[in-house]
């Protein structure tokens, strides 16, 4: 994988295969956003993303883009306002029906015949579909490629065991000429186990650099006192660019 752009020049943790074992189930997924644990969602977006949209969208308009594990992801609506038809894939109802609540959007909600006891929920304005299932059973479903994919909160939340299966289906869902942004979490693992879980470069590239180009766009330190909890001294957010080779 190339790396064009600003070199990665932080420190890499080497004891990456301490989290290897660490597996966190879809009902403690479930259980997070029932208990409004979801210190992860921003309220106001992603400053990355704000910075580099210009980057990710190049001046493109009626882009499909793909939110996996979406939760209920302000920027879901930018983009839609923007004109873009969007798509997520979230395991908690609770997440998806709060998004469409808390962005003032009707919806309506229908069976997905490929999933059994799966739900799509779509904008009445019909740009946005959320659907809310597994996203390994995604796949079963008829849901087309996409021209972006904004993963942030999303790879680093897959159990790394999980995590080749994982890039398979991000690739498998892209068309001809994609722009894919990755955010991923730097940190000591052996300090604290995730999630979100430490990717450090060399899994990028394993994951995508038979496929994708990578350009690194910047870390940002993202570190604050709520942090100290899990152990750890230092938090760093990692921007990729993944376009195709």
């Amino acid at each position: 994988m190339d790396n064009t752009g600003t070199s990665c020049d932080m420190k890499e943790y080497p004891d990456t295969d301490v989290q290897k074992n660490r597996v966190l189930t879809l009902e403690e997924w479930q259980e997070k956003w029932m208990d409004h644990r979801i210190g992860f969602h921003k309220e106001q977006g992603h400053a990355l993303l704000k910075k580099h949209l210009d980057t990710f969208l190049k001046g493109k308009s009626g882009l499909r883009v793909f939110f996996p594990l979406c939760g209920k992801a302000v920027e879901m609506k930018w983009f839609a306002d923007r004109g873009h038809s969007v798509v997520g894939v979230e395991v908690s109802e609770l997440a998806i029906r709060e998004f469409f609540t808390e962005q003032n959007l009707s919806y309506s909600e229908e069976p997905i015949m490929e999933i059994p006891g799966a739900k799509v929920f779509k904008s009445s304005s019909g740009n946005i579909s959320l659907y809310c299932c597994n996203l390994f059973d995604l796949p079963r479903t008829n849901i087309g490629k996409f021209d972006r994919i904004w993963d942030r909160g999303a790879l680093v939340a897959i159990n790394p065991c999980d995590r080749q299966r994982y890039a398979d289906i991000m690739l498998s869902l892209v068309r001809k000429g994609f722009q894919y942004f990755l955010c991923v979490v730097s940190y000591d693992p052996t300090k604290h186990s995730g999630p979100p879980f430490y990717v450090p470069d060399a899994e990028v590239k394993r994951l995508f650099g038979s496929v994708c180009n990578s350009q690194y766009l910047e870390k940002v330190d993202i570190f604050e006192e709520q942090y100290k909890s899990w152990g750890i001294d230092s938090l760093v957010e990692k921007l990729y660019l993944l376009t195709e080779k």
